[in-house]
């Protein structure tokens, strides 16, 4: 059954047989490397956490918003959609979709903002590294390896998440000094599958976060009218709120943006392919630019609902006073736990020799109820 799957890729796919692992493991006969990658994502705790961690709206604030897990489970949908499109492998997108905010702090951005600026002397945070700490280290499931043990291939597309590595110092800071030892060539472009993980990323943040925005009132449907593409949208289906609750017009509307989205990439990856002379996986892996791309126009529609939602939405003053708080949260959390780590956790489990890093994992695995409820009992 294998055999066959691997025949029908494309040529620009990542094969279904990895190049391996940091740690050597029996082969299945049930399932390919990358389902494996996939099941273990699923089944890990930081990825279960993603549940209770905030997307835009702090966790307690309602149970429709979306949350990190809501988000990340729309993304892989997404992905799958336009990987079986491109004949590519699905699993391996769909796990890098799954896995790429493990990483996330409670309190979204705000909590990673707050924790970047309590690790500025220890060398800084980003989401985007501690994915691959969480997935390296800190996950702990098996006898013979700490972590999760996943293929070189999913490394490298989540390490790419936003594109090839230029600089590897904050890398070196935060996972060691040439922990990857060549095994992930930084300077590569990502597999096609990890750039439409990405790309799937922006498409699902900018339509459910204005759905979102809109259930929460945060903004009408007639403030969103001025951006163009979303103006037509709109208008059509406004046509029938005569017979239809706003609910169910806002959530057409959303519909029908992602469905231009990925038509969008469709048309634009296929003509950067044939641009670019994409014609094996190599290429792709050397080709100096993105190939899983938006158009030009679809670009500016991308940038203008970006920064909509942020004046809307992310700057709104009821955001910005959960997020703040947060960030109070996340501040009082590490100089209280740096004064007196062994009150807080248990130290054995972490790296001795960084402290503070260790601490940093720590914060970064809660939960936004977690964090809340420790910070009351110091507080």
């Amino acid at each position: 059954m294998q055999k066959k799957s691997i025949k029908s890729l494309s040529k620009l796919a990542v094969p279904l047989k990895s190049k391996g692992r940091f740690f050597k493991e029996k082969k299945t006969r049930l399932r390919t490397d990358f389902q494996r990658d996939r099941d273990r994502i699923i089944h890990s705790t930081a990825f279960r956490r993603l549940k209770h961690k905030t997307q835009v709206f702090i966790n307690t604030s309602g149970d429709h918003f979306r949350t990190r897990i809501t988000h990340s489970l729309e993304v892989a949908q997404i992905a799958r959609t336009l990987s079986k499109f491109f004949n590519l492998n699905e699993d391996l997108c769909e796990t890098i979709s799954l896995a790429h905010d493990l990483g996330h702090t409670p309190f979204g951005h705000a909590g990673e903002d707050a924790l970047n600026n309590c690790m500025k002397k220890f060398g800084g945070f980003d989401h985007n590294v501690q994915t691959i700490r969480t997935i390296l280290f800190l996950e702990n499931r098996y006898y013979e390896f700490k972590g999760l043990n996943l293929t070189f291939e999913t490394l490298d597309g989540l390490l790419k998440h936003n594109g090839p590595i230029k600089n590897s110092k904050k890398y070196n800071k935060i996972l060691g000094n040439n922990y990857f030892q060549n095994k992930i060539k930084f300077s590569l472009s990502p597999s096609l599958e990890a750039q439409i993980a990405s790309i799937s990323d922006d498409i699902a943040y900018n339509s459910h976060d204005l759905e979102d925005g809109l259930n929460s009132n945060l903004f009408k449907l007639k403030d969103l009218e001025k951006i163009p593409i979303l103006k037509n949208i709109i208008l059509k289906h406004k046509k029938r709120i005569k017979y239809h609750s706003i609910d169910l017009i806002v959530r057409q509307i959303i519909r029908e943006i992602i469905n231009e989205m990925v038509k969008d990439i469709i048309d634009t990856t296929k003509k950067n392919i044939q641009n670019f002379k994409i014609k094996n996986l190599d290429d792709v892996y050397k080709c100096e630019y993105p190939i899983v791309t938006f158009s030009k126009n679809m670009k500016k529609f991308d940038i203008k609902i970006k920064n909509f939602l942020r004046r809307k939405m992310y700057y709104h003053k009821k955001v910005l006073t959960s997020t703040n708080q947060g960030k109070k949260i996340i501040n009082k959390l590490f100089s209280s736990i740096m004064k007196n780590p062994v009150i807080y956790i248990n130290v054995s489990k972490y790296d001795k020799s960084n402290i503070a890093r260790s601490i940093c994992d720590f914060i970064a695995g809660m939960t936004d109820r977690y964090a809340i409820n420790l910070y009351k009992r110091i507080k």
